[in-house]
């Protein structure tokens, strides 16, 4: 795996905890995106 996928992953998860931090999302919301980019990274992780 390319370091660009662990990138990506970081600069999102950032993203929503600055978005959840600022009053944008709910914890719910925010858990459901933070597996999404798991799973995403995990499928990279994978091909």
């Amino acid at each position: 795996m390319s370091d660009e996928p662990v990138e990506r992953f970081l600069r999102k998860t950032k993203r929503a905890f600055e978005e959840y931090d600022d009053g944008y999302t709910d914890p719910d919301a925010t858990l459901r995106k933070l597996r999404s980019y798991v799973d995403e990274l995990e499928r990279d992780r994978d091909d």
